[in-house]
């Protein structure tokens, strides 16, 4: 608290997407529309898996926990991105951005540790199909979700303190339209060299170093199932190739946006909206759109859903 007092800056601004009116009445839609896919579509999936009891393997799981991390982690920034869209004032108070800030980090962290205990899940079962249900039992799938938060609410309050110890006596304007690290160190009124080494550490090695086992896992995953291909082992590939594409999707954002150059660029914002909200909002539709079983699962509960209205 006494952290919060001592700085000149009680809000900051946010500069947004764009300063062009035109463009912002097409991102209110685009970004609207985005949302309410990311809501409808995670929700789905969350519902369906616990509805249907056909899906309660550990692969499911973990995709629920997926789809409800998304929901929190677009909804740390589309509401009030949105909210900014329509309104001229772009202001948020300093404890506010704060608390956006350790949210996006604590929900985006466990995202991380989250997508590679699905890649050792998927590992598991392909390459020790004997084993699997003895070592991805019930009470260790909890487990790993639960050490999966853990991990980023570790990871988001190092970054949180390193922010909060710094001053912030002016200007307080935000190139971007969420609080996160890389511009809040530009408005620091000290010198933020070796927070920016710390922060990067925390952040972007962990990044680095979490895509760098997942691309690892998924190699030797695809080289076994190739070496034998069946139906079960296309389905099983086909399963990888989707996970795949959510970790890039995700990772390679996160990572850009760590390692680039520090400088105020048009792509930043580009490269924000993308593991915001764009991904977020793919997540569901390359889980769904490639897994017979969840299809099935979905017009079983639409199917029931519509019979019980229609009585």
């Amino acid at each position: 608290m006494e952290t919060f007092q001592a700085n000149n800056v009680t809000e900051f601004i946010f500069m947004g997407l764009s300063q062009i009116s035109e463009l912002q009445t097409f991102f209110i839609v685009l970004f609207s529309g985005m949302y309410v896919v990311i809501l409808v579509g995670n929700i789905l999936i969350i519902v369906t898996v616990n509805v249907d009891h056909r899906l309660d393997t550990p692969m499911y799981f973990f995709l629920s926990q997926l789809s409800f991390i998304d929901l929190c982690y677009s909804s740390v920034t589309a509401p009030k991105m949105l909210a900014d869209l329509v309104s001229e004032s772009k202001m948020i108070s300093f404890k506010a951005c704060i608390t956006q800030k350790f949210f996006l980090h604590f929900i985006g962290g466990t995202e991380m540790f989250l997508l590679t205990v699905m890649a050792f899940d998927r590992y598991v079962a392909i390459c020790k199909p004997l084993h699997y249900m003895t070592i991805m039992g019930y009470q260790t799938c909890r487990l790993l979700v639960a050490l999966s938060w853990i991990g980023g609410s570790i990871h988001s309050l190092v970054q949180t303190i390193l922010l909060i110890r710094l001053p912030f006596c002016g200007p307080n304007v935000i190139d971007s339209f969420f609080c996160d690290a890389p511009p809040l160190l530009k408005l620091a009124c000290t010198d933020t060299t070796l927070t920016g080494i710390l922060i990067l550490s925390n952040g972007g090695l962990i990044a680095v170093c979490s895509f760098s086992v997942l691309v690892t896992s998924y190699v030797s995953i695809i080289r076994t199932l190739k070496a034998q291909l069946t139906d079960g082992k296309r389905r099983a590939l086909s399963t990888c190739v989707s996970h795949c594409i959510v970790v890039i999707f995700f990772f390679g954002p996160c990572i850009y946006i760590y390692l680039r150059p520090s400088t105020s660029l048009f792509m930043d914002k580009v490269v924000s909206v993308f593991y915001t909200l764009i991904t977020p909002m793919l997540n569901p539709i390359v889980y769904t759109l490639r897994n017979g079983e969840m299809q099935k699962a979905m017009a079983k509960l639409g199917n029931q859903y519509i019979f019980s209205v229609s009585r």
